[in-house]
């Protein structure tokens, strides 16, 4: 009985390795061509580089215009989650307490929204915005990005807020809190489990996201990251060895941040699977 259970332990462990290495394998393909010449990569992308040098780093640090291209990726990637976040729960505790006919269709629209694809709507989503000249700024891209991430997360906050009691509220209001004060005070700290949930689902869209940037942004000083790593493409060819570090400049700041945040993201996810 024991060997029996020590073997099945042994197995689910060796499918966990084996899992971990499908996901780490490219990330780590990636780090390593990053330090390699085109000529090297194109023959042997699975060998180690001979010598690590930074100069692929460097050279994609100076195309890139790294700093511009990262403030512009923080800016919009914050701004869009703080405001996507709090007026996704905003609307969805106003449709919960305030259950009306009208608010009931506009829900069922909202969720609606999330099945029709992206594709489907960008060239008349660039021709409208371009024809009164909304384009070519981050603050429309930041404008867009409430718009498209704002469904699913209404949807998400609004089956924890039926979860939270009414009387809580009302006990609130009883007291003498205002109803803007009962939200932040009261119904919007608890919905922090579902924020973090949010928050990381949009940061990983956003962040990483290529096509609506390179529909609204023209100017090469408003260029996200992702943005950036395309001036290695060229007519005929591809620029592999900056490429890579460029990609791999692109994803550290996502993973600093991962390594520096897990706690409190685990501990959001954890406290949403409860509730």
């Amino acid at each position: 009985m024991k060997n029996s259970s020590s073997t099945v332990a042994w197995t689910k462990i060796a499918v966990l390795f084996v899992c971990l290495l499908l996901f780490v394998f490219p990330f780590l393909l990636l780090l390593v061509n990053s330090f390699k010449e085109n000529k090297a990569i194109t023959s042997s992308p699975l060998s180690l580089p001979e010598s690590f040098s930074m100069t692929n780093y460097l050279d994609a640090f100076g195309k890139m215009d790294y700093v511009s291209a990262f403030t512009n990726s923080i800016i919009i990637t914050v701004l869009s989650v703080l405001l996507i976040s709090l007026l996704a729960a905003m609307t969805a505790h106003y449709f919960v307490r305030h259950q009306t006919k009208f608010n009931q269709y506009t829900f069922f629209l909202m969720v609606a929204a999330m099945i029709i694809p992206f594709q489907a709507i960008m060239i008349p989503l660039v021709k409208i915005y371009g024809s009164i000249g909304f384009l070519d700024s981050k603050w429309a891209l930041i404008y867009m990005y409430i718009g498209f991430g704002s469904p699913l997360a209404v949807f998400i906050y609004h089956g924890f807020v039926k979860s939270i009691p009414a009387e809580l509220e009302e006990a609130a209001l009883i007291d003498g809190c205002t109803r803007t004060q009962t939200f932040f005070r009261i119904v919007f700290p608890v919905l922090t489990p579902t924020t973090v949930t949010i928050a990381i689902l949009n940061v990983l869209w956003i962040w990483n996201d290529f096509l609506l940037p390179s529909l609204v942004l023209i100017a090469p000083d408003e260029r996200t990251l992702p943005l950036s790593t395309f001036y290695f493409f060229g007519t005929y060819t591809v620029d592999y060895g900056p490429l890579m570090a460029g990609l791999m400049l692109t994803i550290l700041p996502v993973l600093i941040v991962y390594l520096f945040a897990q706690k409190y993201i685990i501990q959001g996810v954890m406290q949403g699977s409860i509730k």
